[in-house]
């Protein structure tokens, strides 16, 4: 509160409103900078973590006697892509072309979430570099992504209501916690081999319908860390959504509409007009319901889970299924022998009383039931605003310790988050001396280049032509336009 004497001054003195809203600007940076810079007692003050001592003192073996937040600045100085981040949210605005807007990243908002879930918000920045020692003076234990401004984040208070968001990617969050209803392995914040098959076929399901119903094709799935998955529209078109039509395309999505009635409700269309994304969507659902699902959940193992399964049906059929089920054997879990997973057995007994007597509603009881349980349940809210803030990639989730990384959305179904890299094994993969330390590519040493590559090629490599051509574009235009200055 160095200013404290200059703030009474301004309230006293009339027509210094701007100079009053500037200081406070200041004031509020210096505050925030102050409390994520570590005082001289603090724990990692002692250890020197992030520093050369701990790198000195401590050994590779022993980093996981130290929290993951006290790593954090280690990875962020030498192994998080600074460099890839500033290339994509450039967009081709980092050149020397004649169209390219100088400001465009500064005007883009970071967030920070330092210790004790203080959230530092419109944070910009000049370039990569820039991005990089903040980042590493901080050490934030979040790094959020907002949209591109008018102006400066910084500089908001300076413009008022002219201040506003003018582009962003469109976004999706997908959350494990929202299928806590449905699957069996776990619950909040578990993550498992058995229940990624719900994000796997959520990832080939929204990904086909932005290709090939909307057009789009710069697309990045990146695991969250945690429990979830994101994702990333960034096409030119994309980014210059409005509001609406962001909420839009989020509902277009929006199959899965919560609980009515103790059961999932699903907007599969009237019968006998499902819309054609609906079809395909259940066609996928199909393909991994009786392969991963049924047999990976153990859904019709569990009473309770068999029993919200018929309500989808009749009375009757309901009663017919529970004397058929209990005649089966309950052993048999994979395929021995030949035999069908049990769970699997059960639902081809379901099925079959289903279609004994429904003619023409068969199977769309069938489609709303794999519907209810795996069609992806997105986060509404993150995807209708442009201004909505969504973790960056490549950032360490602080209770996991895990990297967020890219996913192919072709190879969904083999990733395993349970072999994602963490910050432990790739601080420990670090050498101690690298080529790769001065152009700020240490990764390139550790299990994180597999990621950074499989971003630069199926992702940044495509984004990076269209942002060539938006630039082409825009020179075009401005060439076809008449000269005024005679």
């Amino acid at each position: 509160f160095d200013n404290i004497g200059y703030y009474l001054f301004y309230v006293a003195v009339p027509n210094r409103q701007q100079q009053l809203l500037e200081l406070l600007t200041s004031i509020q940076t210096q505050l925030l900078e102050r409390m994520a810079t570590p005082g001289p007692e603090t724990k990692r003050q002692k250890v020197g973590v992030g520093s050369d001592k701990l790198e000195e003192d401590a050994p590779k073996n022993s980093l996981k006697e130290y929290k993951v937040q006290d790593l954090m600045q280690m990875y962020y100085g030498r192994l998080f892509p600074h460099q890839h981040m500033y290339k994509w949210l450039a967009y081709g605005n980092d050149g020397k072309h004649t169209q390219a807007d100088a400001s465009f990243f500064q005007r883009r908002e970071f967030c920070f979430t330092l210790d004790g879930d203080i959230f530092a918000r419109y944070k910009s920045f000049k370039d990569g570099n820039e991005l990089r020692e903040a980042i590493k003076q901080t050490t934030p234990a979040k790094i959020d992504i907002g949209p591109v401004y008018t102006c400066n984040p910084q500089e908001r208070l300076k413009f008022g209501a002219a201040f506003q968001p003018v582009e962003r990617e469109l976004v999706f969050d997908i959350d494990l916690t929202d299928y806590d209803d449905v699957r069996t392995c776990g619950k909040d914040g578990h993550i498992c081999n058995r229940c990624w098959p719900f994000m796997a076929v959520a990832v080939k399901i929204i990904d086909a319908g932005l290709r090939q119903d909307f057009g789009f094709q710069n697309i990045l799935w990146v695991y969250s860390g945690r429990r979830g998955i994101h994702c990333w529209v960034c096409d030119p078109s994309a980014r210059k959504l409005t509001d609406e039509q962001r909420s839009s395309i989020a509902s277009y999505f929006a199959v899965y509409k919560g609980h009515e009635n103790d059961r999932v409700k699903v907007a599969l269309g009237s019968a006998g007009q499902m819309h054609p994304a609906v079809h395909r969507a259940v066609d996928m659902l199909q393909e991994v319901w009786e392969q991963s699902i049924l047999p990976q959940q153990r859904l019709l193992e569990d009473e309770v889970k068999r029993e919200g399964m018929l309500k989808y049906v009749d009375d009757e059929e309901a009663d017919n299924i529970r004397k058929a089920w209990a005649r089966e054997p309950a052993a048999s879990r994979g395929r021995k022998g030949g035999d069908l997973d049990v769970n699997v057995r059960r639902w081809h007994i379901l099925k079959a009383e289903v279609e004994k007597k429904r003619l023409k509603t068969a199977t769309r009881v069938l489609h709303e039931i794999m519907a209810a349980h795996a069609y992806p349940r997105l986060d509404m809210e993150v995807s209708k605003k442009m201004n909505h803030l969504l973790k960056a990639p490549f950032c360490v989730h602080p209770k996991t310790g895990r990297v967020c990384i890219p996913l192919h959305p072709e190879q969904a179904f083999d990733f395993d988050p349970d072999a994602v890299p963490t910050i432990y094994e790739l601080l420990e993969q670090l050498p101690a001396s690298s080529s790769e330390a001065d152009k700020g590519e240490e990764w390139r040493s550790t299990r994180l280049a597999d990621s950074v590559d499989l971003f630069q090629d199926l992702f940044l490599s495509g984004c990076s032509t269209a942002s060539r051509q938006e630039l082409a574009a825009r020179a075009k235009a401005a060439a076809s336009r008449p000269d005024m200055g005679f």
